[in-house]
């Protein structure tokens, strides 16, 4: 984990997006009340954090269990102004324990799938107020049949990785109406995730040559970042919302 943690500290964001997908994202979000009541799960950094607090004007509480994540988040909201919409809780989300009907929106990205698309969109249906909102990014099939390489790889690192189709099913089912979804562009995997993270990558390896545990690690890293350049049109990140 310390490995883990020292490739993945202090990079933009801790998995695909970027603000113009969150806005977008947002546009779809139906109209929501003045100073609304949002949490954000696993938020990371908290890139995503600070732009829904300057779009919606919010209360946003954001959590994660990453101490290091939320000063950075933190830090970011002072310098910009925004401290008085943003608290943050250092918390796991399989351990959440908030009034029923409290939010008007829960957003997550790239983090859902640590609980589980199913399991968390089950859970986080009780903090919505009625009508209210949840948007989330999961990572998905966006093929038919997929080629061996990349179906694979993910049926080991992430066995739980549906097509679109069967996770809008399961929106669904769950009593949710079922608002849109769209897939996220290459560049919000690239720009602010892949190519900073393939940078660290490169910098870790020199330092720890000749230990084979954290060689085996960043290698898994960087297989997987090589997978997505070449099938990058099978799978991606899908922003999914839908309403209470």
């Amino acid at each position: 984990m310390d490995i883990f943690f020292e490739l993945h500290s202090n990079l933009p964001r801790e998995a695909p997006g970027n603000n113009d997908s969150t806005a977008k994202a947002l546009s779809f979000v139906p109209k929501l009340p003045q100073n609304p009541q949002i949490l954000d799960i696993g938020c990371g950094p908290g890139m995503q954090t600070l732009t829904l607090a300057k779009i919606t004007g919010g209360h946003i509480i954001a959590i994660d269990n990453h101490q290091p994540y939320l000063d950075v988040l933190q830090q970011c909201a002072e310098s910009e102004n925004l401290s008085s919409h943003i608290e943050t809780y250092n918390c796991s989300m399989f351990s959440l324990d908030f009034e029923h009907e409290s939010f008007d929106l829960i957003w997550s990205e790239g983090a859902i799938y640590i609980i589980g698309f199913q399991q968390g969109l089950q859970n986080w249906y009780s903090f919505l107020k009625p009508g209210g909102t949840v948007a989330v990014t999961e990572l998905s099939w966006l093929v038919k049949n997929p080629p061996s390489e990349p179906l694979q790889f993910w049926n080991h690192e992430y066995p739980n990785m549906k097509y679109v189709a069967e996770n809008i099913s399961i929106i669904q089912e769950l009593g949710y109406t079922y608002i849109h979804s769209f897939n996220l562009p290459e560049s919000a995997w690239w720009d602010n995730y892949y190519i900073p993270l393939e940078d660290r990558i490169s910098l870790l390896q020199t330092k720890y040559q000749g230990d084979v545990e954290a060689q085996s690690i960043l290698q898994l890293e960087q297989s997987e970042i090589e997978l997505y350049r070449n099938y990058s049109h099978c799978y991606g990140y899908v922003f999914y919302i839908m309403q209470k």
